[in-house]
Protein backbone atom coordinates (compact mmCIF):
# COMPACT_ATOMS: atom_id res chain seq x y z
CA UNK A 1 0.00 0.00 0.00
CA UNK A 2 1.29 3.45 -0.53
CA UNK A 3 2.04 5.39 2.03
CA UNK A 4 0.11 8.35 2.75
CA UNK A 5 1.99 11.31 2.12
CA UNK A 6 4.13 14.56 4.02
CA UNK A 7 2.85 18.32 3.00
CA UNK A 8 4.72 18.72 -0.36
CA UNK A 9 5.20 21.84 0.59
CA UNK A 10 8.21 20.78 2.60
CA UNK A 11 10.15 20.13 0.08
CA UNK A 12 11.26 24.16 -0.56
CA UNK A 13 12.51 24.00 3.21
CA UNK A 14 15.60 22.20 2.84
CA UNK A 15 18.38 20.49 5.28
CA UNK A 16 20.53 22.56 6.98
CA UNK A 17 24.14 21.99 5.45
CA UNK A 18 25.39 23.60 9.00
CA UNK A 19 23.72 20.90 10.65
CA UNK A 20 24.30 18.63 8.37
CA UNK A 21 28.47 19.05 9.42
CA UNK A 22 27.59 19.44 12.52
CA UNK A 23 25.88 15.78 12.69
CA UNK A 24 28.96 14.27 11.53
CA UNK A 25 31.19 16.09 13.77
CA UNK A 26 29.12 15.07 16.44
CA UNK A 27 30.14 11.13 15.79
CA UNK A 28 33.57 11.91 15.76
CA UNK A 29 35.94 11.94 19.01
CA UNK A 30 37.98 15.00 19.34
CA UNK A 31 36.94 17.22 17.18
CA UNK A 32 37.71 20.89 17.96
CA UNK A 33 34.18 22.81 17.27
CA UNK A 34 33.99 26.27 15.13
CA UNK A 35 30.93 25.57 13.79
CA UNK A 36 27.86 26.59 15.50
CA UNK A 37 27.53 30.26 16.43
CA UNK A 38 27.62 30.06 20.19
CA UNK A 39 30.43 30.94 23.14
CA UNK A 40 32.32 28.45 24.97
CA UNK A 41 32.16 30.86 27.84
CA UNK A 42 29.01 29.73 30.31
CA UNK A 43 25.92 32.16 31.21
CA UNK A 44 27.15 34.11 34.00
CA UNK A 45 26.37 33.32 37.47
CA UNK A 46 24.37 36.40 38.17
CA UNK A 47 21.66 35.25 35.97
CA UNK A 48 21.33 31.75 36.56
CA UNK A 49 20.72 32.66 40.24
CA UNK A 50 18.40 34.75 39.13
CA UNK A 51 16.03 32.46 37.36
CA UNK A 52 16.96 29.84 40.55
CA UNK A 53 15.12 32.65 42.73
CA UNK A 54 12.43 33.48 39.78
CA UNK A 55 11.92 29.55 40.07
CA UNK A 56 11.60 29.40 44.01
CA UNK A 57 9.85 33.65 44.01
CA UNK A 58 6.60 31.25 41.88
CA UNK A 59 8.00 32.58 38.40
CA UNK A 60 6.49 28.92 37.35
CA UNK A 61 3.25 29.74 35.84
CA UNK A 62 1.81 31.06 32.04
CA UNK A 63 2.36 34.78 31.72
CA UNK A 64 0.87 37.37 29.60
CA UNK A 65 1.67 35.92 25.37
CA UNK A 66 3.72 39.21 24.85
CA UNK A 67 5.93 38.44 27.74
CA UNK A 68 6.37 39.90 31.69
CA UNK A 69 5.70 43.64 31.40
CA UNK A 70 8.53 44.38 33.55
CA UNK A 71 10.71 42.18 31.17
CA UNK A 72 9.02 44.28 28.25
CA UNK A 73 9.58 47.66 30.47
CA UNK A 74 13.18 46.57 30.66
CA UNK A 75 14.38 46.20 27.04
CA UNK A 76 12.53 49.76 26.82
CA UNK A 77 14.68 51.30 28.84
CA UNK A 78 17.59 49.09 27.32
CA UNK A 79 16.65 50.87 23.70
CA UNK A 80 16.53 54.12 25.23
CA UNK A 81 19.69 53.66 27.20
CA UNK A 82 21.73 52.43 24.17
CA UNK A 83 20.18 53.95 21.43
CA UNK A 84 18.02 56.93 22.65
CA UNK A 85 14.55 55.29 21.07
CA UNK A 86 11.65 55.59 22.82
CA UNK A 87 9.64 52.23 22.80
CA UNK A 88 5.59 51.57 24.00
CA UNK A 89 6.08 48.60 25.75
CA UNK A 90 2.92 47.63 26.43
CA UNK A 91 2.25 47.83 22.36
CA UNK A 92 5.83 47.49 20.26
CA UNK A 93 7.97 45.03 22.18
CA UNK A 94 7.25 41.22 22.00
CA UNK A 95 9.12 38.59 23.87
CA UNK A 96 9.52 35.31 22.41
CA UNK A 97 10.83 32.37 22.95
CA UNK A 98 14.15 32.91 20.96
CA UNK A 99 15.50 35.17 18.42
CA UNK A 100 14.39 32.34 15.96
CA UNK A 101 11.07 32.39 16.93
CA UNK A 102 10.81 36.32 16.96
CA UNK A 103 11.95 35.61 13.48
CA UNK A 104 9.33 33.24 13.02
CA UNK A 105 6.54 35.35 13.78
CA UNK A 106 7.84 38.31 12.27
CA UNK A 107 7.63 36.40 8.75
CA UNK A 108 4.72 35.10 9.19
CA UNK A 109 2.82 38.25 10.18
CA UNK A 110 4.03 40.11 6.81
CA UNK A 111 4.06 37.37 4.11
CA UNK A 112 1.31 34.79 2.10
CA UNK A 113 2.02 32.01 0.58
CA UNK A 114 3.07 33.21 -3.29
CA UNK A 115 4.71 36.36 -1.60
CA UNK A 116 8.18 36.87 -2.71
CA UNK A 117 11.14 38.53 0.32
CA UNK A 118 14.63 39.65 -0.56
CA UNK A 119 16.95 38.60 1.75
CA UNK A 120 20.93 39.98 1.61
CA UNK A 121 23.50 37.27 2.05
CA UNK A 122 25.83 35.65 3.00
CA UNK A 123 23.12 35.64 5.76
CA UNK A 124 21.95 33.17 8.63
CA UNK A 125 19.96 30.68 6.50
CA UNK A 126 16.63 30.50 8.59
CA UNK A 127 15.51 34.04 7.61
CA UNK A 128 15.73 32.18 4.12
CA UNK A 129 13.93 29.12 5.15
CA UNK A 130 11.46 30.52 7.32
CA UNK A 131 10.31 32.83 4.39
CA UNK A 132 10.08 29.51 2.17
CA UNK A 133 8.07 27.57 5.09
CA UNK A 134 5.23 29.93 4.87
CA UNK A 135 5.32 29.75 0.96
CA UNK A 136 7.08 32.92 0.26
CA UNK A 137 10.05 33.07 -2.11
CA UNK A 138 13.43 34.30 -0.58
CA UNK A 139 15.13 36.45 -3.40
CA UNK A 140 18.65 36.18 -2.16
CA UNK A 141 21.18 39.39 -3.09
CA UNK A 142 24.70 39.15 -2.30
CA UNK A 143 26.12 41.70 -0.48
CA UNK A 144 28.91 42.95 -2.54
CA UNK A 145 32.86 43.29 -0.90
CA UNK A 146 34.42 46.39 -1.91
CA UNK A 147 38.05 47.51 -1.30
CA UNK A 148 38.32 46.93 2.64
CA UNK A 149 34.80 46.05 3.62
CA UNK A 150 31.20 44.93 2.23
CA UNK A 151 28.62 46.76 1.06
CA UNK A 152 24.73 46.88 -0.50
CA UNK A 153 24.21 46.30 -4.41
CA UNK A 154 21.16 48.49 -4.57
CA UNK A 155 21.07 47.62 -8.62
CA UNK A 156 20.66 43.89 -7.88
CA UNK A 157 18.22 44.62 -5.26
CA UNK A 158 16.06 46.53 -7.96
CA UNK A 159 16.13 43.69 -10.40
CA UNK A 160 14.42 41.12 -8.33
CA UNK A 161 11.83 43.24 -6.55
CA UNK A 162 8.29 42.56 -8.14
CA UNK A 163 4.82 43.54 -7.19
CA UNK A 164 5.07 40.35 -5.14
CA UNK A 165 7.85 41.52 -3.01
CA UNK A 166 6.49 42.59 0.58
CA UNK A 167 9.37 41.86 2.97
CA UNK A 168 13.13 42.82 2.71
CA UNK A 169 15.58 40.90 5.30
CA UNK A 170 19.05 41.73 6.34
CA UNK A 171 21.24 41.45 9.26
CA UNK A 172 23.60 43.72 10.84
CA UNK A 173 25.99 42.81 12.59
CA UNK A 174 26.03 40.07 10.21
CA UNK A 175 26.50 36.57 10.40
CA UNK A 176 28.79 35.17 8.87
CA UNK A 177 30.31 38.00 7.57
CA UNK A 178 30.73 40.29 10.36
CA UNK A 179 29.83 43.74 8.58
CA UNK A 180 27.91 46.27 10.10
CA UNK A 181 25.36 48.70 8.49
CA UNK A 182 26.76 52.07 8.93
CA UNK A 183 23.30 54.64 9.20
CA UNK A 184 23.98 55.92 5.80
CA UNK A 185 23.09 52.48 4.55
CA UNK A 186 20.27 51.79 6.84
CA UNK A 187 18.92 54.93 5.93
CA UNK A 188 19.34 53.88 2.52
CA UNK A 189 17.88 50.73 3.01
CA UNK A 190 14.87 52.06 4.79
CA UNK A 191 14.40 54.73 2.20
CA UNK A 192 14.26 51.90 -0.61
CA UNK A 193 11.57 49.90 1.85
CA UNK A 194 9.43 53.29 2.15
CA UNK A 195 9.66 54.10 -1.84
CA UNK A 196 8.10 50.81 -2.61
CA UNK A 197 6.23 49.97 0.18
CA UNK A 198 8.05 46.71 1.48
CA UNK A 199 8.41 46.06 5.18
CA UNK A 200 12.17 45.73 6.44
CA UNK A 201 13.36 43.10 9.03
CA UNK A 202 16.74 43.84 10.37
CA UNK A 203 17.69 41.11 12.51
CA UNK A 204 20.23 42.68 15.19
CA UNK A 205 20.93 39.67 17.49
CA UNK A 206 24.96 40.67 17.64
CA UNK A 207 24.22 44.44 17.64
CA UNK A 208 26.31 44.61 21.43
CA UNK A 209 29.26 42.55 19.57
CA UNK A 210 30.78 45.51 17.87
CA UNK A 211 34.19 46.71 17.84
CA UNK A 212 33.91 50.37 16.68
CA UNK A 213 32.09 51.30 19.52
CA UNK A 214 29.81 50.39 22.46
CA UNK A 215 26.81 49.03 21.18
CA UNK A 216 26.04 48.55 16.90
CA UNK A 217 23.68 51.39 15.39
CA UNK A 218 20.49 49.95 14.93
CA UNK A 219 17.81 51.25 12.19
CA UNK A 220 15.31 52.20 15.23
CA UNK A 221 17.75 55.28 15.46
CA UNK A 222 16.31 56.54 12.02
CA UNK A 223 12.64 55.28 11.42
CA UNK A 224 9.31 56.59 12.91
CA UNK A 225 7.13 54.16 14.93
CA UNK A 226 5.20 54.48 12.20
CA UNK A 227 7.63 52.92 9.56
CA UNK A 228 6.94 49.23 8.48
CA UNK A 229 9.93 47.92 10.07
CA UNK A 230 10.55 45.02 12.37
CA UNK A 231 14.06 44.49 14.49
CA UNK A 232 14.62 40.89 15.50
CA UNK A 233 16.75 40.64 19.04
CA UNK A 234 17.87 37.46 21.58
CA UNK A 235 19.65 37.18 24.76
CA UNK A 236 21.48 34.52 23.14
CA UNK A 237 24.86 36.07 21.65
CA UNK A 238 25.19 39.11 24.69
CA UNK A 239 24.58 37.45 27.54
CA UNK A 240 25.37 33.64 26.44
CA UNK A 241 22.38 32.42 27.14
CA UNK A 242 21.85 30.08 23.77
CA UNK A 243 20.36 27.23 25.66
CA UNK A 244 17.93 29.77 27.55
CA UNK A 245 15.72 29.99 24.22
CA UNK A 246 14.84 34.29 24.75
CA UNK A 247 14.62 36.72 22.46
CA UNK A 248 11.94 39.50 21.45
CA UNK A 249 11.06 41.66 18.46
CA UNK A 250 10.25 45.43 18.47
CA UNK A 251 7.98 46.51 15.73
CA UNK A 252 5.12 48.44 14.27
CA UNK A 253 1.98 48.02 16.92
CA UNK A 254 -0.20 46.25 14.70
CA UNK A 255 2.50 43.80 13.62
CA UNK A 256 3.33 43.49 17.37
CA UNK A 257 -0.38 42.69 18.36
CA UNK A 258 -0.79 39.87 15.56
CA UNK A 259 2.74 38.72 16.81
CA UNK A 260 1.40 38.20 20.30
CA UNK A 261 -1.19 36.61 18.99
CA UNK A 262 0.59 33.94 17.45
CA UNK A 263 3.07 33.36 20.60
CA UNK A 264 -0.54 31.62 21.31
CA UNK A 265 -0.42 29.08 19.06
CA UNK A 266 3.28 28.36 18.71
CA UNK A 267 4.94 28.17 22.23
CA UNK A 268 2.04 30.60 24.47
CA UNK A 269 4.99 32.24 25.83
CA UNK A 270 8.95 32.22 26.63
CA UNK A 271 10.00 30.57 29.60
CA UNK A 272 8.64 32.57 32.96
CA UNK A 273 12.24 31.91 34.70
CA UNK A 274 13.72 32.65 31.86
CA UNK A 275 12.05 36.03 31.31
CA UNK A 276 12.93 36.66 35.03
CA UNK A 277 16.66 36.07 34.48
CA UNK A 278 16.42 38.16 31.16
CA UNK A 279 15.37 41.28 33.16
CA UNK A 280 17.98 41.01 35.76
CA UNK A 281 20.92 40.59 32.22
CA UNK A 282 19.77 43.43 30.83
CA UNK A 283 19.32 45.71 33.75
CA UNK A 284 23.44 44.23 35.49
CA UNK A 285 24.90 43.22 32.11
CA UNK A 286 27.17 45.51 30.93
CA UNK A 287 29.86 44.88 32.66
CA UNK A 288 30.06 41.18 31.69
CA UNK A 289 29.49 42.44 28.12
CA UNK A 290 32.45 44.36 28.30
CA UNK A 291 34.60 42.08 29.14
CA UNK A 292 32.88 39.21 26.76
CA UNK A 293 33.70 41.77 23.74
CA UNK A 294 37.72 42.13 25.19
CA UNK A 295 37.75 38.47 24.90
CA UNK A 296 35.82 38.35 21.75
CA UNK A 297 38.01 40.88 19.61
CA UNK A 298 41.25 39.05 21.30
CA UNK A 299 39.76 36.19 19.70
CA UNK A 300 38.86 37.50 16.70
CA UNK A 301 42.41 39.21 15.93
CA UNK A 302 44.46 36.49 16.28
CA UNK A 303 42.06 33.83 13.92
CA UNK A 304 42.77 36.91 11.38
CA UNK A 305 45.63 37.33 11.51
CA UNK A 306 46.53 33.86 11.07
CA UNK A 307 43.80 33.45 8.37
CA UNK A 308 45.80 36.79 6.47
CA UNK A 309 48.66 34.66 6.86
CA UNK A 310 47.83 32.51 3.94
CA UNK A 311 48.08 33.60 0.38
CA UNK A 312 44.75 31.31 -0.89
CA UNK A 313 42.30 33.07 1.40
CA UNK A 314 40.80 36.49 0.83
CA UNK A 315 38.83 38.10 4.41
CA UNK A 316 37.98 41.16 5.38
CA UNK A 317 38.34 42.24 8.76
CA UNK A 318 34.89 41.90 11.00
CA UNK A 319 33.48 44.66 12.23
CA UNK A 320 30.56 43.38 14.51
CA UNK A 321 29.56 39.66 15.45
CA UNK A 322 32.13 36.72 16.10
CA UNK A 323 32.72 35.34 12.87
CA UNK A 324 35.82 35.00 9.80
CA UNK A 325 34.22 34.40 6.53
CA UNK A 326 37.38 33.78 4.20
CA UNK A 327 37.10 32.88 0.77
CA UNK A 328 39.44 30.52 -0.28
CA UNK A 329 40.78 30.24 -3.64
CA UNK A 330 39.71 26.93 -6.19
CA UNK A 331 37.46 26.24 -3.69
CA UNK A 332 33.95 25.43 -5.50
CA UNK A 333 32.61 23.00 -3.19
CA UNK A 334 32.50 24.52 0.18
CA UNK A 335 30.68 21.79 1.93
CA UNK A 336 33.08 19.05 0.59
CA UNK A 337 36.04 21.54 2.06
CA UNK A 338 34.38 21.44 5.42
CA UNK A 339 34.17 18.08 5.01
CA UNK A 340 37.57 17.08 4.16
CA UNK A 341 39.00 19.39 6.84
CA UNK A 342 37.05 17.81 9.11
CA UNK A 343 37.96 14.77 8.36
CA UNK A 344 41.97 15.08 7.93
CA UNK A 345 42.18 17.63 10.61
CA UNK A 346 39.43 17.03 13.17
CA UNK A 347 38.17 20.98 13.13
CA UNK A 348 34.57 21.92 12.15
CA UNK A 349 34.07 24.82 10.46
CA UNK A 350 30.75 26.20 8.90
CA UNK A 351 30.50 25.66 4.96
CA UNK A 352 29.89 28.94 3.39
CA UNK A 353 27.11 27.67 0.72
CA UNK A 354 24.82 27.17 3.65
CA UNK A 355 24.37 30.93 4.08
CA UNK A 356 23.05 31.48 0.95
CA UNK A 357 23.97 32.84 -2.28
CA UNK A 358 27.43 34.57 -2.44
CA UNK A 359 28.42 31.89 0.36
CA UNK A 360 30.03 29.61 -2.09
CA UNK A 361 33.94 28.99 -1.67
CA UNK A 362 33.99 29.91 1.98
CA UNK A 363 33.42 29.10 5.14
CA UNK A 364 32.62 30.48 8.36
CA UNK A 365 34.85 29.92 11.39
CA UNK A 366 33.26 31.07 14.86
CA UNK A 367 35.79 32.85 16.77
CA UNK A 368 34.23 32.84 20.12
CA UNK A 369 35.73 29.75 21.33
CA UNK A 370 38.33 29.76 24.39
CA UNK A 371 41.74 30.05 23.14
CA UNK A 372 42.77 26.29 24.38
CA UNK A 373 40.09 25.34 21.53
CA UNK A 374 41.10 28.37 18.84
CA UNK A 375 44.85 27.95 18.60
CA UNK A 376 45.46 24.36 17.86
CA UNK A 377 42.05 24.71 15.60
CA UNK A 378 43.54 27.36 13.78
CA UNK A 379 47.11 25.70 13.38
CA UNK A 380 45.77 22.74 11.56
CA UNK A 381 43.13 24.96 9.46
CA UNK A 382 46.44 26.79 8.30
CA UNK A 383 48.54 23.73 7.81
CA UNK A 384 45.18 22.09 5.80
CA UNK A 385 45.52 24.96 3.80
CA UNK A 386 48.89 25.25 2.88
CA UNK A 387 49.12 21.91 1.78
CA UNK A 388 46.52 22.25 -0.97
Amino acid sequence: MKPIQLASSLSQVTPSRIRQLADIAFSMEGVLRLHFGESNLPTPQFIKDAAAEAMNAGYTFYTENAGLPTLREAIAEKYAELHNVELDPESEIVVSASGVQALNVAIRCIIDPGDESIVLTPNWPNASAIIALYGGEPKEVPLVRTEDRFGIDFTSIQKVLSPKTKLLVYGSPSNPLGWVADPSEQQALLDFCRQHRIWLLSDEVYERIYYSGYVAPSILRLCSREDAVVVVQSFSKSYCMTGWRLGWLVARKDLALKATQLNEFIVSHAPSMVQRAGEVALKHGEETIQRMIEIFNDNMMYCYDAMSSISSVSISKPEGAFYLFPRINGVKDSFAFALSLLKETKVSVAPGAAFGNGGEGAIRICCAAERSVLEPAMERIVGFLEKK
